[in-house]
């Protein structure tokens, strides 16, 4: 009888769709700026909370924000509007996990007008504080594809920017 013994844990993997997140936020008064419209600092802080929930789902350890990488506002947000945040993984590094959440209005009939696109960069850490390794990222549908392809792209660009101090 042979055994087969590894020195190597196995590397554990998860798909996108088992961190994905979606969030309904109604818009109340106290979310208004001075125009009448949402506060966009309110949008990023819902949009942090969700990119923080999909990271979480993805590397089962507590996590930080590291970088808000690329927050486009589209379109106002109205009051008595409802705003859907859609998170999902689109790329993993060894310790980081980049995120993108998608805010959207939803009109009464269910139709939905995106508002925001946003990509922020999460580290997992283990008990002590300290960035941990996070499970690699299974992209099985062609946008999937794209999005890891993509986030590899913003990867190398924030790595460059580092290393320039800009």
């Amino acid at each position: 009888m042979t055994k087969n013994f590894s020195t190597t844990p196995a590397v554990p993997e998860k798909h996108v769709s088992d961190s994905e997140i979606e969030q309904v936020q109604p818009v109340f008064k106290a979310h208004l700026n001075s125009q009448n419209r949402l506060f966009g600092g309110q949008l990023v802080a819902w949009i942090d909370i969700v990119a923080g929930a999909v990271a979480r789902r993805h590397c089962n350890h507590n996590v930080t924000t590291a970088v808000i990488d690329s927050l486009q506002f589209k379109e106002p947000v109205c009051p008595d509007s409802v705003v859907v945040l859609y998170g999902r993984m689109t790329y993993v590094g060894r310790t980081s996990m980049e995120v993108r959440v998608d805010s959207y209005v939803e009109a009464l009939n269910g139709d939905r007008k995106l508002v925001n696109t946003a990509y922020l960069v999460l580290v997992a850490l283990d008990e002590s504080g300290r960035p941990t390794t996070v499970p690699r990222l299974i992209c099985e549908t062609p946008a999937e594809k794209v999005e890891w392809e993509l986030g590899e792209k913003r990867h190398k660009l924030r790595e460059q920017r580092r290393s320039q101090m800009y």
